[in-house]
């Protein structure tokens, strides 16, 4: 009887012990809980070399840019090599949320106005619900001031409208790409044989070469059509160099236009035969409101 009562009682201890840890496991703190990790800084600005990337400022963050081109390399030594011709865009950036951008610019290339607005739909992360890939959405309008004589164009026709979705993947720490599936309609053409909707799609990638040094480039390929036909790809290579508050990025490139306006289907130049524009981008991150 004895035994048969020692042998009931550990038995009736180990089905507590069960079930204590079976409600533990149930009621276990957040601490302890599967956990997502972030990718964090797929790329280092908000900018590639011609491509926006899938970064945005974060919430309250207010970033200024400064874009700058100067005239092909092969212009010549009466024009220094292209230094005495250039454009330039000044743009602002402002985080409303760590996810939407809505960001404003203007150019000195047919005097042109632009905005947008960038959502960060997906983030690359690992662990619990883990995503393999960054997606932003972006949307754009431009508008061009230039004067065209008589008889002046409408407000409506100096329109332009451009959409992407950024999809990036950081590969390794060293290693990011991004894919770029691009429209492009534009409200007027100058020709009947131009098109009024383009559709183009961008590649870029970014491989880190040492702490604050990093090889970029990008290249978009417009899809068959009247405007593939009578304008070439953008292609840019270039570097990046992190320098404490910004980051400076120069590249060369075969597109003197800083917006998707110009450079996708409007890029006249061949790389390769030197026609090739140097240029860099400047931008500077200051804080506006703070993240509490």
């Amino acid at each position: 009887m004895l035994l048969l009562a020692a042998v009931l009682g550990l038995s009736a201890r180990a089905q507590a012990q069960d079930d204590l840890l079976k409600e533990l496991e149930t009621q276990r703190p957040d601490s302890l809980a599967p956990t997502r990790d972030i990718t964090m800084a797929t790329f280092k600005g908000t900018h590639i070399i011609n491509s926006q990337s899938v970064e945005t400022p974060g919430k309250g963050t207010l970033l200024f840019l400064i874009q700058h081109r100067f005239g092909t390399l092969n212009s010549g030594a009466y024009n220094f090599f292209g230094l005495d011709q250039a454009v330039l865009r000044l743009s602002f950036e402002y985080g409303l949320t760590d996810r939407l951008t809505l960001g404003a610019g203007r150019g000195n290339q047919e005097k042109t106005f632009d905005g947008f607005v960038k959502y960060r739909a997906l983030r690359q992360s690992e662990g619990a619900r883990a995503m393999p890939v960054s997606v932003t959405l972006l949307a754009s309008s431009a508008l061009t001031t230039l004067k065209f004589g008589t008889p002046e164009r409408s407000m409506g026709s100096r329109l332009t409208y451009t959409y992407q979705a950024l999809i990036a993947r950081k590969i390794s720490s060293g290693l990011s790409v991004q894919l770029m599936p691009t429209f492009i309609h534009r409200n007027f053409v100058d020709s009947r044989q131009d098109q009024n909707d383009v559709y183009a799609i961008g590649g870029a990638f970014r491989q880190k070469l040492t702490k604050r040094l990093a090889l970029t480039g990008d290249y978009y390929y417009v899809l068959p059509g009247a405007t593939a036909d009578s304008f070439r790809n953008a292609l840019g290579v270039g570097v990046d160099i992190e320098t404490g508050g910004h980051v400076f990025q120069l590249h060369f490139t075969n597109a003197q236009g800083m917006i998707e306006k110009f450079f996708i289907p409007q890029t006249r130049g061949n790389f390769f035969d030197g026609d090739i524009y140097f240029g860099f981008n400047v931008s500077r991150a200051f804080t506006v409101k703070d993240r509490r």
